[in-house]
């Protein structure tokens, strides 16, 4: 095997490892919450935390490879993933789970953008299509498998092995690394923007508790009140970054940007796609299992029909991307992503399978189009100088979009709870609902600010 595919098979290993743990942990999440004896809202930091250890280190990690080497970086981000993993695992209260979940994301926050860089680096031009199409079709087939894998190991083991099955290929991987990887010159480059950085995940952090325990009705009015100012502070903190950016000659992220017009309406798409499924997937996995008692490889395997949607939509818009442009596609992949999200208004106890099933195929559809034609169109107009600074950015918008879409609908759904007029079911209804409203009133925005024409 030659040398740039031995790194760039390093490199897929670890973001398919990356992958699957997002998608099986999410499986779990029931099951977690049961044995923890806790609700939605504190179970989806099991996501959260992870999602936030990426977000952190990512920024750094260019940085860390270039003083510390890549080889080195690569390395041990994969043996710091598998401990972590493991003792995910071993894992006695919540907050203990949370933690490690944390300190996996830094090992696969270090792994992804250093691995991805190496691999580009030695596929140029036409042959980089090839890594990439190799690269989509992990992040399709990840997400399409590993929630039935992770609902077997659900059902006839536990959750506790979600974690450990993670742990034997990570150290493989490490051990690829160490010996497959050159070690590369350590060289002096400037020191990231650690006040920005600090001020951004603090932000973060600051809305994702907030939103957390504003949610909870049992912690009462003085929580809520905590939960008010964490928010109130979390808008503070965006509000000093903004300063911080107008004075940092390199900040973590360049808000002038946000200029870009294809940046800043592939960000909006993001948000509106990506991130509402993600919270809507995670309530309709306790929605299926706790409601219509589905067992948790049969919950699984409804990811499987989302992956055979958005394959079919991703070749789609490699076909007609270049005819029909971003704007139109966007447009489509809306209307299809909303349209899938309101079909499960109408799953209920006893309601016919099929309803579930085209779900998950429109979302599949709709999900596919609109993050692929978002990851195309987001950096196009970008200079070699842009590139790495908008590529910061998007990285870090795919994540927090995970995780404010993950919370905001969790909160939603708690909301409702607490409201005496609504039942179980009609919560989740009811978010389902502000979910497809969502991605309309996105799909409004775009045609009337955006000059689409349909």
């Amino acid at each position: 095997m030659s040398y740039r595919y031995k790194i760039a098979s390093v490199f897929l290993i670890g973001f398919f490892l990356d992958c699957i743990n997002i998608f099986m942990s999410a499986i779990a999440l029931p099951s977690i919450a049961s044995t923890f004896n806790t609700g939605t809202a504190n179970v989806a930091w099991v996501a959260n935390s992870y999602i936030l250890g990426m977000t952190l280190v990512i920024p750094m990690s260019t940085w860390l490879a270039s003083r510390y080497s890549s080889r080195n970086v690569l390395s041990f981000s994969m043996v710091l993933f598998g401990c972590s993993v493991f003792f995910c695992g071993l894992s006695t209260s919540l907050y203990e789970l949370i933690g490690w979940r944390f300190i996996q994301g830094i090992g696969a926050g270090l792994m992804i953008p250093i691995g991805q860089s190496l691999t580009f680096s030695l596929f140029q031009q036409k042959q980089r299509a090839k890594v990439s199409t190799f690269i989509m079709m992990v992040a399709l087939i990840a997400p399409a498998i590993s929630p039935t894998i992770g609902g077997l190991i659900v059902e006839h083991l536990s959750w506790h092995w979600v974690f450990f099955s993670s742990a034997p290929l990570s150290i493989i991987v490490s051990i690829l690394a160490w010996y497959w990887v050159d070690n590369d010159n350590k060289a002096d480059s400037e020191r990231p923007d650690i006040k920005g950085l600090f001020l951004v995940s603090t932000a973060l952090i600051a809305l994702l508790v907030g939103m957390s325990i504003y949610s909870n009705s049992q912690y009462g009015i003085k929580a809520e009140l905590i939960g008010t100012f964490a928010i109130v502070a979390a808008l503070i903190l965006v509000g000093i970054y903004i300063e911080h950016d107008k004075n940092h000659h390199d900040p973590i992220i360049n808000l002038s940007l946000f200029k870009n017009n294809k940046l800043t309406l592939s960000i909006i798409i993001y948000y509106a796609i990506p991130g509402v499924f993600t919270g809507i997937n995670l309530l309709n996995i306790f929605f299926l299992q706790d409601v219509l008692h589905f067992s948790a490889d049969k919950t699984g395997m409804f990811m499987i029909l989302y992956g055979i949607g958005a394959f079919i939509a991703i070749i789609a818009c490699g076909k007609t991307y270049n005819h029909i442009g971003p704007k139109k596609l966007f447009v489509i992949s809306l209307l299809i992503h909303s349209a899938g999200v309101a079909s499960l208004l109408w799953v209920h106890l006893g309601s016919p399978i099929y309803v579930i099933i085209l779900a998950y195929i429109l979302m599949g559809l709709g999900g596919g189009l609109g993050a692929n034609c978002a990851q195309t169109t987001a950096l196009m107009d970008f200079d070699e100088h842009q590139m790495l600074k908008g590529s910061v950015i998007w990285n870090i918008n795919r994540q927090i979009s995970f995780c404010v879409g993950a919370a905001f609908f969790t909160m939603l759904f708690n909301l409702f709870c607490m409201n005496a007029h609504f039942q179980n079911a009609d919560a989740y209804h009811l978010t389902y609902l502000i979910a497809a409203l969502i991605g309309i009133f996105t799909l409004i925005f775009i045609v009337k600010r955006q000059k689409v024409t349909l």
